[in-house]
């Protein structure tokens, strides 16, 4: 039979775990339909009833209460077989699941917490691992969801028999947390951050003496939560009121410095997969030969930026839960310090490496040889002597990070961090792994700044300062010293610390794609690709114009479709521009802001843009995919591109009083491209290096052509990433062009509202009624710039939402979840729509006020949404009808709708009144509403019937309604 476990591959192997759970399942289940069997034979008959009843649970919902109580009747060994194949299938199955047997996996946990089951918290502690940090998918924040939701409703029981998993729980949610937050705009996590707040938050006040069990980790994790106000309060009391804990024995935060943390804590932020993967890494494969390990580890751990931020938790597991054997440290298998100088080249943000550096340093600051394992400190010190001389930048940077570090983490305990630094290297010269500190004090390349740290720390330590810390307790009256005992993100950025160059050459840190061996194309391509590097090393000019050289030899080529060309070239182009000291494709935000330095126009990265956008070639498109894959922030790169020549040809007066006698030194790429466009489509565009004048007339037809070009290049560019990988991590393409509208934001401060602009009159099909785009909207724009978009979609330059009644009504109920001040700015832009559009007003009326999710409470705002809608709207009858036919539960809305329009527009209003009551009592209106069964809202029928009654006119169909409303029970939705 097929697997109802786990998602089977065509032509995959067989999985033997599943296989043997599905065998065991099919051969017993009669066994597991009353009447029961309740005898065992044998302990292999046991281990086949639980795989059965494992698979049964998972697989079948509908057998899993009997399942259960057999399992119950028969069990022998306190469940601890039972719990043992669940816990082997959340190792080795959970990311191939179904989702059904992922939500029966949630509820046969929380069964085996109230038996008591041997072996509950191991299981615990394995979903914990698979809750993947920086991973925003709807899988990933369910996990999450459902397993806070879990510790919080069986906190008793786990309280009295696995205590310290509430202590693994706590340090994954912390974690977590801090991931969460960074992406603040997103509402599906409003309702989980809360959660894990309320649960850490319960923790930390309620059981500290278990949090204490993480160790001094427990600080470097709360300091990075100090900006959310729950946790501000509990650093300030573990600084100024350490007696708040009620915890016997803790009196300073010094004494949480000095507990080492147990490297199961960060195995937890270890998936088993990348575990297994980074062990065999680490003891099995040769140093010279790890690059291709590199990549594949990169490409599926480290595919999104957001992913980063799990390099910190991969550096703590290797320096404190991987201590290789003495077989491995003699061998040529690749080090430690090798892998961490690899990935602290992955780190493209400045916040993430500085995350990075201090988990690499961090049992340093509290070393202390009788308590600390020394392995844990050896790798950063081999990567600080390894990259000397030849990579003098790495132990620059670092250095001057451990020193900054040390000056500053801790004001008040800094004698504490002195001795903890001092220990750790005293120790590590002891034990052989540098011969001594000369290595570094006698290195003239250290820049001064560092050797003149260097020099300050020596002396401190000879002098003795470093031997007796100040006793704890002793607090400055500095209250900024006293709320932040650490070195902030913001602190370390303004060090301006010097960006990492390539670690040592055998350690291979690059991560490029593999090359495609193709002779053909290496033949035809090697002498422009091997000019590169020395062009660009002459001037980034040269540079430039050489890569235009090769795309333009590659367009003349008239081969569209060898996509192997295609991935050589962008794996040749990549390597040759980076060994020259070129970053491809950098992130907007890293990119150079002076006046003399436009990368947007005059780069290599700009080049290929434009070469892209005018040309559409085939092979550029495929070598972009594999750059995008590769890391390169192309897809942002191309919009920001879109974006400012769509604002250029604005400043230029295009689609308004264009004239081609322009200014056109202070619109720089419309020019630039406008150039390169004359330059492709003349005659001789296969001679690049030809000038072309700027003097052919520029119409306002063109302009809109090299416009629309750009943005149909950036749609195609995202649509087909989003076919092929994103799709995979549920990544909507509304949330991938609002990922990259935020980022191109970053540079010279683009106005939100312009990029808005563009984005809803150029990519419709994108962003119309999008979730995640709205909420950037709503969440970014000031007042001054949202009454100006509201101005726009009133004079109909362009749409936000569209005609679709059902996405727009989706998008009502999402936004039921957002914070009450994005709702208001919401119900503005819809208002400002729908009143000028021939948007189905009656149709969304209808479908909000009958849906379960709306009530009078927590929709109030988007019922006072509506009603503004309603008011601003002409009383046509569809309208009006709909009003009539509104629930009850909502009291008074539909006659304070229908008073406003006997104000506002009374003859209208009046015949429309007419026309509804006419088709109601003619039963040919709507063919979707059964007349015979509609209930008419009761405050509307009362204010109609007073308000004719006062004007002497008397409606026979509204008191006959009436009547009929007595008798029927209202209507409550």
């Amino acid at each position: 039979m097929a697997s109802k476990l786990i998602h089977l591959v065509a032509h995959e192997v067989p999985n033997q775990l599943e296989f043997s759970l599905r065998e065991a399942f099919s051969l017993l289940r009669p066994k597991l339909v009353p009447p029961l069997k309740l005898t065992i034979s044998s302990a292999q008959e046991y281990l086949k009833l639980n795989e059965a009843i494992v698979y049964g649970v998972l697989c079948e919902p509908s057998l899993a209460q009997t399942s259960i109580k057999y399992l119950h009747a028969i069990v022998n060994d306190g469940y601890c077989l039972f719990i043992n194949i669940l816990s082997q299938i959340v190792d080795l199955l959970y990311l191939k699941m179904l989702e059904s047997p992922k939500r029966q996996l949630i509820w046969v946990a929380s069964v085996m917490i109230d038996v008591s089951g041997i072996g509950f918290g191991g299981l615990l502690v394995s979903l914990l691992r698979q809750v993947v940090g920086g991973d925003f998918s709807d899988g990933n924040l369910w996990l999450s969801h459902k397993l806070v939701d879990l510790f919080m409703s069986k906190w008793e029981l786990i309280l009295d028999e696995e205590p310290t998993i509430l202590s693994s729980a706590l340090y994954t949610y912390l974690r977590l947390l801090t991931d969460h937050y960074r992406l603040a705009y997103t509402p599906c996590l409003t309702e989980l951050k809360q959660k894990e707040i309320v649960f850490c938050v319960r923790m930390l006040r309620e059981q500290f003496h278990l949090c204490l069990r993480i160790g001094r980790d427990l600080v470097r994790l709360l300091q990075e939560l100090v900006h959310i106000p729950e946790f501000r309060v509990i650093w300030k009391d573990l600084l100024l009121n350490p007696d708040s804990f009620k915890t016997s024995g803790f009196s300073d935060i010094s004494h949480i410095y000095a507990m080492r943390t147990s490297s199961r804590y960060f195995l937890l932020r270890i998936t088993p997969e990348m575990e297994t993967q980074l062990r065999f890494l680490l003891t099995h494969v040769k140093l010279g030969s790890q690059k291709r390990h590199q990549i594949w580890f990169t490409r599926k751990f480290l595919y999104r930026p957001e992913r980063e931020t799990l390099i910190s938790d991969i550096v703590r597991f290797i320096c404190c839960a991987h201590h290789p054997s003495k077989e491995v440290l003699q061998s040529d298998v690749i080090p430690r310090w090798a892998v961490i100088g690899w990935l602290l080249k992955l780190c493209t943000k400045k916040y993430v490496e500085a995350n990075v550096k201090l988990a690499l340093f961090y049992d340093w600051l509290f070393f202390d040889e009788k308590v600390d394992n020394y392995m844990n400190v050896e790798p950063t010190m081999l990567l600080l002597a390894n990259s000397l001389p030849k990579y003098i930048d790495v132990t620059n940077s670092l250095l001057e990070f451990l020193f900054l570090v040390v000056e500053n983490y801790d004001i008040d305990r800094k004698n504490i961090i002195c001795k903890g630094v001092s220990s750790a290297i005293r120790t590590l010269v002891s034990k052989g792994v540098i011969a001594s500190l000369d290595i570094l004090t006698s290195c003239n390349l250290l820049s001064p700044l560092v050797k003149e740290m260097l020099q300050n720390f020596m002396s401190k330590v000879q002098s003795g300062i470093c031997k007796e810390p100040h006793p704890p307790g002793n607090f400055s009256s500095n209250m900024t010293s006293q709320t932040s005992p650490s070195l902030s993100n913001t602190q370390i950025e303004t060090h301006n610390f010097a960006g990492l160059p390539a670690c040592p050459e055998n350690a291979e840190l690059n991560t490029q794609p593999i090359s495609v061996s193709n002779e053909g194309q290496e033949n035809k391509f090697t002498k422009f690709i091997e000019k590169i590097r020395e062009s660009m090393k002459f001037s980034s000019k040269m540079g430039q114009q050489s890569v235009e050289e090769i795309l333009f030899l590659l367009i003349n080529s008239g081969n569209e479709e060898n996509f192997g060309d295609s991935k050589f070239l962008a794996c040749e182009l990549k390597k040759e521009l980076e060994l020259a000291g070129y970053k491809f494709f950098s992130p907007i935000g890293n990119l150079p802001t002076g006046d003399d330095a436009d990368e947007e126009v005059q780069s290599v990265t700009a080049s290929v843009i434009r070469t892209f956008i005018i040309s559409k070639h085939q092979q550029i498109k495929q070598m972009l995919f594999c750059w995008s894959r590769d890391g390169c922030s192309v897809g942002a790169r191309i919009l920001s591109y879109a974006l400012r020549l769509a604002y250029e040809a604005q400043l230029a007066g295009h689609g308004e009083n264009f004239t081609n006698e322009i200014n056109y030194k202070k619109l720089p790429l419309l020019k630039s491209h406008i150039d390169g466009y004359f330059a492709f489509t003349s005659e001789n565009n296969t001679h690049v290096k030809k000038t072309v004048t700027f003097t052919s007339k520029v119409d306002d037809i063109l302009v809109s052509k090299v416009i629309d070009g750009a943005f149909i290049s950036y749609r195609n560019i995202l649509l087909q990433g989003w076919d092929d990988s994103s799709k995979e991590i549920n990544a909507s393409p509304g949330k991938l062009l609002a990922a990259d509208m935020v980022s191109c934001s970053l540079w010279k401060k683009k106005i939100f509202a312009g990029l808005f602009r563009s984005i809803f009159t150029y990519l419709p099909d994108l962003s119309l009624a999008d979730e995640d785009v709205i909420f950037l909207l709503v969440s970014q724009l000031e007042d001054f710039d949202l009454v100006s978009i509201q101005i726009d979609v009133g004079l109909k330059k362009y749409a936000i939402f569209g005609e679709d009644v059902k996405k727009v009504l989706q998008l009502i109920r999402r936004s039921l979840y957002w914070k009450e001040v994005h709702q208001h700015k919401f119900w503005a832009l819809i208002r400002s729509e729908l009143t000028v559009s021939k948007f189905p007003v009656e149709k969304l009326l209808l479908d909000c006020f009958f849906s379960t999710e709306f009530d009078s409470k927590s929709s109030a705002t988007s019922i006072g949404g509506l009603l503004g809608v309603c008011s601003s709207c002409a009383p046509t009858p569809e309208i009006v009808g709909a009003v009539m036919l509104l629930p009850n539960k909502f009291a008074d809305f539909s006659a304070a709708i229908l008073s406003h329009w006997t104000t506002t527009n009374a003859l209208m209003f009046s015949s429309s009144i007419e026309d509804f009551l006419n088709k109601f009592e003619h039963k040919n209106g709507d063919a979707r509403l059964n007349w015979d069964s509609v209930s008419m809202n009761q405050s509307a029928l009362l204010f109609l019937i007073k308000y004719f009654e006062a004007q002497g006119v008397r409606v026979n169909m509204l008191e006959k309604l009436a009547f009929r409303n007595r008798a029927v029970p209202m209507d409550t939705g």
